[in-house]
This record gives structure tokens, sequence and C-alpha cells, in this order.
């Protein structure tokens, strides 16, 4: 992978891209292109799906699927556990100022 100034070359299932990416999303991307490569790795194999650009679908269908699954129904709801983070810090550091000021 080869970084040059906004852009990045990255691989997924051998074939070179090159993606757009801001200085400090480097990693995150890398991660991403690290989990679908691996997804249409395991489709390729799993599936005997011909075709990049199918295996490309089918892994994009299975990653969506995965976030919806997690969003709804029983699923964790990562944007309301931050939102129910942050509630709880604003509660304690509402306490923690009244304590303060006992001392």
């Amino acid at each position: 992978m080869v970084a040059d100034g906004k852009t990045i070359e990255v691989s997924l299932l051998g074939r070179s891209y090159r993606v757009a990416c801001e200085d400090g999303e480097r990693e995150a991307l890398l991660q991403a292109v690290a989990y679908v490569d691996g997804k249409m790795g395991d489709i390729k194999k799993a599936a005997k799906v011909a075709g990049t650009e199918r295996i490309a679908v089918m892994a994009a269908l299975n990653i969506a699927h995965e976030l919806l699954s997690t969003r709804l129904g029983g699923g964790l709801d990562v944007g309301e556990v931050k939102r129910r983070i942050a509630a709880i810090e604003a509660s304690l550091d509402g306490a923690l100022a009244k304590q303060e000021k006992l001392f």
C-alpha cells in the first residue's frame, strides 16, 4: 500500500485501487479494507462466485446485513451507546462539581 498525498493505494482480492483518504482517517480506512478484503475472500472460497464485481456486491450485502442487524433488533446501536455514555459523563461531572464545592 502506497500513500501519495491525500490518496492511498489499497488492494482488494489482489486488485489495486487508489482511494482518497485524509491523514487522520488512514488507519480506519486500512482496517476497513482489511475487513472487506477478508469478506470478499470468504465469499470467493465458500460460494465459488465468479467475478470480482459479483463478489464485491455479495460482500457489500453481507456487510450491510451485519450493520443493520447490529442497529436493529437485539443488536447494539453504537450511536445510542455513545449518547448514553455522554449523558452519564455529564451526570458524573455535575455530581463531582457539587462534591468539590463541599471542600
